[in-house]
């Protein structure tokens, strides 16, 4: 049986790939549409989503702080500019790599350091910073769905529970 951070972490991909199956039935250009909003397009969310989701991959593989942050500024540049078709594919290779990292781990839940200079010291279990990759990007994909619908568009049903009722669970 799977344990509850990786299904939730499948959940993400997931709504991940509804996010992208819906971008690939709107217009191209509303993309790159600035907006007002939390962030000035959907271009600059799903790169930013991405990031975040490598540099905590990174942090609980055990890379130092000063690796990760150099990472995050070299996605940022590898990024920039990149079709929503080109970031579903680093998604997709993202997604391969968490679930082998999931496969070599033998206890989801074994306390792990992370460091930050600002932040300090943080004793947590790799589920819960798995559990933050997830709401991070909950959070966004929000962001997203209220962006297209100030642009005329409907967004895409990703609520965990449908993803429960496809996958044919409702524990």
């Amino acid at each position: 049986m799977k344990h509850h951070a990786v299904q939730l972490y499948d959940y993400h991909v997931w709504a991940n790939r509804k996010l992208f199956n819906r971008l690939k039935e709107l217009p191209k250009e509303l993309y790159d549409r600035e907006i007002q909003s939390v962030f000035s397009s959907i271009s600059a969310v799903i790169p930013h989503v991405y990031i975040t989701d490598s540099i905590f991959l990174r942090a609980i593989s055990g890379d130092s702080f000063d690796n990760v942050r150099a990472i995050a500024f070299e996605l940022m540049e590898t990024t920039k500019g990149k079709s929503a078709e080109e970031m579903e594919e680093l998604y997709t290779e993202l997604a391969e790599r968490y679930n082998a990292f999931f496969d070599s781990q033998e206890n989801m839940d074994k306390t792990i350091v992370l460091e930050h200079p600002q932040f300090g010291r943080l004793d947590s279990k790799i589920s819960e910073i798995v559990q933050h990759v997830v709401n991070h990007g909950t959070y966004h994909r929000g962001n997203i769905t209220a962006m297209l619908r100030q642009m005329g568009e409907a967004g895409a049903s990703m609520d965990y529970i449908f993803y429960l009722y496809e996958i044919g669970k409702t524990e």
